[in-house]
């Protein structure tokens, strides 16, 4: 019997190793700007078309390579990053194993030109499934120039499993956002398909997380930092009020490198304790610089995860710093006993001489026992009497009227309507435009019903009425649209600007009249006629935040997805106040329903109680 083992061919082994490295164009695009990175570059360009699919570009000023460094560059397990075992504990550069272009040689089409600065002439390398197509000297500008070209088009499996547009340039719009927040001393800028998405000068932190996420973030930013033995903090924290429902703008960077730790986020997470509303997700932008040594990056292909020798006394750290932070800028409640009990500050010094005594006016001739007309308004009679037409009549015209009601006769038999009822559930829901509605607390809406009484969660039971509206609307197209009198801009993140780019049919036919209007900006000019009380731009934002947080957590389909977030963010609200019209209503669209008892998050929408229920409590 022969032998069955043998070596895979290196071609092969590339190919494999990048299923690990490069799972889709926003993992070429993290790996291609890292380098751009670690070879000192203050200016970076990154150019994609087809989100990523036709090509990425890398231009970057940096270092530059000699022929042999850029040919060596696409071999497996090649750097310049580390030369020995040990060095791996002593890592300060993005990229270190040397995998990285060899696995995206391996499936694409890769044209590099570099040249260094001490150089008259650069190099150019084709490279095609990991095979060298041709190599020589050329003319370049001193820095790097990798263009990467038909992603996987030799494993057209995992190509085909790759998402439409709008979602691949979302993650390649994350992973430059990473990149561009912990370098904000590098100039930025991001085009696709011809359009300049970002243009990010120079600058500090700040500034660097104002031009990414908006002008608005320049109000809700806290500063926090911290310098211990064993690590430093610096970054910023959002205020409570601005956190939002989904999590997408929690970042935390270790030596400059964007890592995911539930277990520190959970750190800022308790820090901001009893200021978050349930269920929400505050901004924050953390860097942590500690010793490579009391670290292990080399964790994960995508190095995103870290150990640490002491996770404990790092998270007792975060958690101190930032909730101290949110105390030193009024966030947190807080008490100055010395301020409280002074009132010198609102007391503005003068001279003595400016200062004038207050006059006392008073009439001597002022007698309270002398009653006059003028004095007593509320018993002028101003008919007057034949007598005395000036004379005060103390006793109103009429008097006798006012013991009529007591008269009538109260044993009145109210007339019981006929009720048309319902079966919900094996029960018996009576469903009549006639009878009564009672509100609870303005939370529930409470009705009779033949053996007993019902009552309605009314938030809930709104939206399951949208929700079924929406979703029909979604497959008919038949959404109707109100016009606004003054259109509204509203200009998103670009992450938050390509989701709203791929929803764009479906939120039309909803009803909404949305145009795009320049650089992550769109125009307004209608919302669903149904939610006409609503503002465009909490409707809007929160439309797309209920969807992302819709999509994390149940995997739903997309029109699914996007009546459901509507549904929620449109209903009215626990605490409303409604008129016995608008309950009747409710109630009759809530019974019109496929699935009336079923709330979104799958609890009840009514609650039935019999008659002997209650006769039972009673008689305990």
């Amino acid at each position: 019997m022969s032998d069955i083992i043998q070596l895979l061919p290196d071609s092969v082994a590339n190919q494999i190793a990048a299923g690990e490295v490069v799972q889709r164009p926003a993992s070429a695009v993290k790996e291609l700007i890292e380098n751009a990175i670690d070879a000192g570059a203050d200016k970076i360009q990154l150019i994609v078309k087809d989100a990523g699919k036709s090509l990425i570009q890398v231009i970057d000023n940096g270092c530059g390579m000699s022929g042999t460094d850029a040919r060596m560059s696409f071999e497996r397990h090649a750097t310049s990053k580390i030369k020995k075992a040990e060095d791996l504990f002593a890592i300060r550069t993005m990229g270190f194993r040397g995998e990285a272009m060899a696995s995206i040689a391996a499936i694409a089409q890769v044209e590099l030109k570099t040249r260094r600065h001490e150089d008259e002439l650069g190099t150019q390398i084709f490279i095609e499934a990991s095979e060298v197509i041709k190599q020589g000297a050329c003319a370049a500008v001193a820095g790097t120039s990798i263009c990467v070209k038909n992603l996987f088009y030799n494993i057209p499996a995992r190509r085909n499993f790759l998402k439409s547009n709008p979602v691949e340039m979302r993650h390649i719009i994350d992973e430059f956002q990473r990149v561009a927040l912990a370098h904000p001393e590098v100039f930025f800028t991001l085009h696709h398909d011809g359009q300049e998405v970002y243009h990010l000068p120079a600058t500090t932190l700040k500034q660097r997380v104002i031009h990414l996420f908006g002008n608005n973030y320049n109000q809700r930013l806290v500063p926090v930092e911290e310098d211990t033995t064993i690590i430093n903090l610096r970054g910023f924290v959002g205020k409570p009020e601005f956190a939002k429902r989904t999590r997408g703008e929690q970042f935390f960077f270790v030596n400059n490198r964007f890592i995911k730790d539930p277990y520190l986020n959970h750190a800022v997470l308790t820090a901001f304790e009893e200021l978050l509303p349930d269920d929400t997700y505050p901004l924050y932008v953390l860097f942590i610089d500690i010793d490579p040594s009391k670290i292990d990056i080399n964790v994960h292909p995508t190095k995103t995860e870290i150990k640490y020798q002491d996770e404990k006394a790092i998270y007792a750290i975060i958690r101190s710093a930032v909730k101290r932070s949110l105390g030193r800028y009024n966030i947190t409640p807080s008490l100055d006993f010395d301020q409280e009990n002074s009132i010198e500050h609102l007391i503005t010094p003068k001279p003595f001489e400016e200062i004038i005594a207050p006059v006392i006016a008073f009439n001597p001739d002022f007698n309270p026992f002398t009653k006059t007309e003028r004095e007593l308004p509320f018993l002028r009679d101003t008919g007057g009497s034949r007598s005395n037409p000036n004379r005060i009549n103390p006793i109103p015209n009429n008097w006798d009227t006012l013991y009529e009601i007591s008269k009538k006769d109260t044993n009145t038999q109210h007339e019981i309507h006929t009720e048309e009822t319902v079966a919900v559930n094996d029960q018996e829901i009576v469903k009549s435009t006639d009878r009564q509605f009672f509100q609870i607390h303005n939370r529930f809406i409470m009705s009779q019903i033949k053996s007993g009484f019902m009552l309605i969660n009314q938030q809930a039971a709104h939206e399951r009425i949208l929700y079924e509206r929406f979703l029909q609307q979604l497959q008919n197209h038949s959404g109707v649209s109100q016009q606004s009198l003054f259109p509204q801009s509203l200009t998103l993140n670009g992450a938050d600007f390509e989701l709203l780019k791929e929803l764009m049919p479906d939120i039309r036919a909803l009803g909404f009249d949305i145009r795009e209007f320049g650089k992550n900006t769109v125009v307004v000019e209608g919302i669903p006629a149904d939610l006409n009380n609503v503002g465009e731009h909490e409707l809007l934002e929160r439309l797309l935040e209920g969807f992302k947080n819709n999509l994390s957590i149940l995997k739903l389909d997309k029109r699914d997805n996007l009546a459901r977030s509507l549904a929620r963010n449109a209903a009215i609200k626990a605490g409303t106040k409604l008129s016995a019209e608008e309950m009747n209503q409710l109630t009759d669209q809530l019974f019109a329903c496929q699935m009336p008892n079923v709330a979104l998050n799958g609890k009840p929408v009514i609650s039935t109680f019999t008659l002997n229920e209650l006769i039972e409590r009673f008689e305990k």
